[in-house]
């Protein structure tokens, strides 16, 4: 049989004063003669796979594919995987162990018992280190018990150890590290991503640290890391986020920017002291968020021409209101997008800026060197613009600059935080803006809130109780007999019965009757009832409309809508 050596030589290209060299290395500290002279740069490993192959008749592989079977990691500890290099791979038709190092032939034997395959013949073939150990981190961060094997770890580790090779990475995916604290917060990351939460919590409490995140506006626990990881946990977060791991008495705010698999995130991180230490949150942004078109928000036709219209206005204030995690930006961005062509000129001033679209400039605050929504908006008004986005009303100063360009012949778009539509106007009053400029400036203002949709793999119906439709405002007469929707729960939502938003709308139209009205007073009450009398239908109203469509439940329209 040829030896290795002499198929490097005659296969590969390697020198005879390579290998002697080598050799010697090799007789005076020990170790691998391959991993010696990849190590020299005088062979690649995929040269010295195909040697190895060749010596042992093994296939090589280049590379795995995506999509392999996962249920060994229930059976496997990703240590005797990662520590041996092999995986076993189940993909379509091909059954096969990839390994490394043909020499490991007690733990291969090892992996067969383990795998317990019934009889199944595999074989094995040759693969670089990198596909496999990417191979084994896909299949464990798949798993639910991922989760557990890093607990494990982290209490077997000494905590001094944690804050070790703290380094940077690229792909999460890629990261081989063995410290359990860089595999918790990849695995954090990673279940996140996989799950399409918004945003991670990481919550010190006494006695204990929660983690949990956010998916469609509701909180749900991820993992209960062990209170001692904490510091070490949250350093790691911060290295991440180029913050300063010393200061801890400060709120901090930074980014990370991750790649998970095919997707790029950017996270942006807040970091607040509590009395149990720092409080992380951490938003998910995709970067390749693709922009929602104006057609696909779901705003019923009542609403969406009126509001349309709004958009194309020569001048004026369209406002968006509602909470945090509304929609609001995502709303304004469907409305720039449509309006979007080489005719106009549109500028944006925002904090962060969420979305890029081609054609628009687009500024970011940085209140550090005084560019602030006030500041930067007194700048855009001198590049002649014919439709300006303001991130958000904040305070006087930017309300009054916004009035005015909006006066001047500006289409001004921006969003406030307000419970409803006719409490925008209370709170710009509340600014100190004088009642009979909000009346000659606004055009229109768009209360939304998202709901959580009703799982379409687990949607059953049922006749709902008076009472029940009672508090989402429909009559006796509208509930009788009414039937409904709900989510039962399953595998594909989570067991929440819920999968996805959509959103419910208000619309306040500034009429000449709604003008005169905030000439008088500033009463959202008042306001609210004068709009409902002119037609409009409230987010209370819209969201009972979709409780009867099936798509969403009178739960949901009660959590996120008041009267």
């Amino acid at each position: 049989m040829e030896k290795i050596g002499e198929i490097l030589i005659n296969d590969c290209g390697l020198s005879v004063d390579a290998l002697e060299k080598a050799l010697e290395k090799q007789a005076e500290s020990g170790g691998r003669l391959g991993e010696i002279l990849i190590k020299n740069g005088d062979v690649d490993e995929i040269d010295l796979l195909r040697a190895l192959g060749k010596h042992f008749d093994m296939e090589v592989y280049k590379s795995l594919p995506a999509d392999i079977q996962t249920d060994f990691a229930e059976k496997i500890p990703i240590s005797f995987l990662k520590n041996n290099k092999m995986v076993p791979i189940d993909a379509g038709e091909e059954h096969y162990v990839a390994m490394n190092d043909p020499f490991l032939f007690q733990p291969l034997d090892d992996l067969h018992r383990l795998l317990d395959r019934q009889g199944r013949e595999r074989r094995s073939v040759l693969v670089p280190a990198q596909p496999i150990l990417n191979a084994i981190n896909y299949s464990y961060d798949m798993t639910q018990s991922s989760a557990d094997v890093v607990m494990q770890d982290i209490d077997d580790e000494d905590p001094e150890r944690l804050y070790s090779e703290m380094e940077e990475i690229d792909d999460l995916l890629d990261d081989t590290s063995d410290s359990p604290v860089i595999r918790l917060v990849n695995l954090m990351f990673s279940q996140a991503v996989r799950d399409d939460a918004s945003d991670i919590h990481i919550e010190p409490y006494q006695n204990s640290l929660k983690i949990r995140q956010r998916l469609d506006g509701i909180l749900y626990d991820m993992i209960s890391p062990p209170k001692h990881v904490q510091a070490a946990l949250i350093s790691r977060v911060k290295i991440m986020a180029k913050l300063n791991i010393d200061q801890k008495r400060l709120p901090q705010d930074g980014r990370i920017e991750l790649k998970v698999a095919d997707k790029e995130i950017d996270v942006r991180v807040s970091t607040l002291p509590t009395a149990f230490g720092e409080r992380v949150v951490l938003r998910l942004l995709k970067k390749s968020s693709v922009l929602i078109p104006l057609t696909d928000l779901g705003m019923p036709d009542d609403r969406f021409a009126p509001f349309e219209k709004e958009i194309k206005a020569a001048n004026g204030i369209v406002l968006v209101t509602g909470p945090t995690g509304s929609g609001k930006t995502t709303t304004l961005y469907a409305a720039l997008s449509s309006i979007n062509n080489t005719d106009i000129n549109i500028i944006t001033i925002e904090d962060p800026i969420e979305y890029r679209i081609s054609g628009i400039g687009q500024v970011q605050i940085n209140p550090r060197i005084d560019l602030t929504f006030a500041s930067g908006l007194r700048s855009i008004v001198r590049q002649d613009p014919d439709v300006i986005l303001v991130g958000e009303i904040r305070d006087t100063e930017t309300a009054e600059i916004a009035i005015q360009s909006a006066l001047t012949g500006h289409l001004v778009f921006s969003t406030l935080h307000t419970n409803d539509s006719a409490s925008a106007i209370t709170r710009l009053r509340d600014m100190g803006i004088e009642p009979f400029l909000i009346a000659s400036s606004i055009n229109a203002i768009l209360a939304q809130r998202l709901v959580r949709m009703i799982c379409s793999d687990c949607s059953e119906e049922y006749t709902a109780d008076v009472e029940e439709l009672k508090r989402i405002g429909l009559t006796e007469e509208e509930s009788r007999g009414q039937k409904v929707h709900r989510g039962r729960g399953c595998a594909s939502c989570h067991q929440t019965g819920y999968k996805g938003r959509c959103g419910i709308f208000e619309l306040l139209l500034m009429n000449q009757e709604m003008k005169s009205l905030v000439l008088h007073t500033s009463d959202a009450n008042q306001i609210k009832k004068q709009a409902v009398e002119n037609g409009m239908i409230t987010l209370r109203r819209d969201g009972a409309m979709k409780v009867l469509q099936g798509i969403t439940t009178v739960e949901e329209v009660v959590r996120v809508s008041q009267e």
